[in-house]
């Protein structure tokens, strides 16, 4: 069974900067997508930024400019630094990991970590 473990969440000023790690257990080139989601108190989890090993990476637009995913394959690993936060961007932040296994897709999510931004 995959896990996806993450850290670097915690209370930050407006402005201020956040990176969050993700670390699988086992390679991260077996999937073929890695995302990032949140979920703020009251609302929906929503997609911050997709990449997939064809070679995209998508993100929110209310976040261009300011997340940037990254991974290290060595680490198996996976990133997103936040800079200039907003308090809208509170939220319980979830990375994700997807492989096709035959012929179902299976779905991986880490267990959440709390960003909280303060105003």
């Amino acid at each position: 069974q995959v896990r996806l473990v993450e850290s670097g969440g915690g209370l930050v000023q407006a402005g201020g900067s956040l990176r969050l790690s993700c670390a699988a257990s086992e390679s991260i080139l077996s999937f073929n997508t890695m995302a990032w989601h949140r979920q703020a108190p009251g609302n929906k989890r929503e997609l911050v930024v997709v990449f997939t090993f064809g070679g995209t990476t998508t993100y929110a637009d209310s976040v261009k400019g300011r997340f940037t995913f990254s991974r290290d394959n060595t680490k198996n690993t996976m990133y997103l630094q936040m800079n200039s936060l907003k308090p809208e961007d509170t939220a319980v932040y979830y990375c994700h990991a997807g492989r096709l296994n035959g012929g179902s897709y299976s779905n991986y999510w880490g267990q959440g970590t709390q960003v909280t931004v303060s105003s």
